[in-house]
C-alpha cells in the first residue's frame, strides 16, 4: 500500500487547516483524495486520543454546556423511509465549554435526548476535578443527567 511521505502531510494539513476543502487540498497539493480523506481521519482519531487522554483532573470553575443542532444527509422530517440509513437525518453536537479559557472541555455527537445528555453529562463529569458552577439552556434533558453525573457536587444553574 502506497504511504503519504512525511513531507507532504505538513502541506495537507496546512491546507486543510486553513479551511480549504478536501477538492481544493488536492488540487493545491497534488495529493489524490481518498488519501487526503484518510489522513484526515486518522488526524481526527488522534486528536481525539489526545483529548481523551490529556483532558482530566481538570481545574475548572465555569462551564457552559450547549448544544449545536446540523444535520447529516437530509432534514430529519426531510429524510425518507428509503434513506434512513444509521447517521441521517438531524445531528445535535453537544459542547462544554470552559467560560474562563474558552477551552472545550467535553463533546459528543449524537441526537437530543435524555440518553445523549446522560452521556454527554457522564463524559464531563469525568474530567473536572472539584465543584463547578455549570450553566445550561433549558433543555429538560440536562436537569436529570446532571444529577446522575455530579450529585451535589455541582452548582447547576439551567437558563429557562
Amino acid at each position: 500500500m502506497n504511504r503519504l511521505d512525511s513531507s507532504r502531510r505538513p502541506a495537507v494539513i496546512g491546507a486543510l487547516v486553513e479551511g480549504n476543502s478536501i477538492r481544493a487540498t488536492c488540487r493545491l497539493t497534488g495529493v489524490a483524495r481518498w488519501t487526503v480523506i484518510r489522513l484526515l481521519v486518522a488526524l481526527g482519531r488522534a486528536a481525539t486520543d489526545y483529548q481523551d487522554a490529556a483532558l482530566r483532573d481538570l481545574p475548572c470553575k465555569r462551564i457552559q454546556a450547549d448544544e449545536i443542532w446540523s444535520f447529516i444527509g437530509a432534514k430529519e422530517k426531510n429524510v425518507r423511509v428509503a434513506q434512513n440509513k444509521l447517521g441521517m437525518g438531524d445531528a445535535w453536537t453537544w459542547v462544554a465549554i470552559d467560560r474562563d479559557t474558552k477551552l472545550v472541555r467535553s463533546w459528543l455527537v449524537g441526537k437530543r435526548d435524555g440518553e445523549h445528555a446522560q452521556v454527554f453529562m457522564d463524559d464531563l463529569a469525568s474530567r473536572i476535578a472539584g465543584r463547578i458552577e455549570l450553566t445550561t439552556d433549558g433543555y429538560s434533558g440536562y436537569v436529570g443527567a446532571v444529577d446522575m453525573s455530579f450529585g451535589e457536587g455541582i452548582d447547576f444553574a439551567p437558563r429557562w
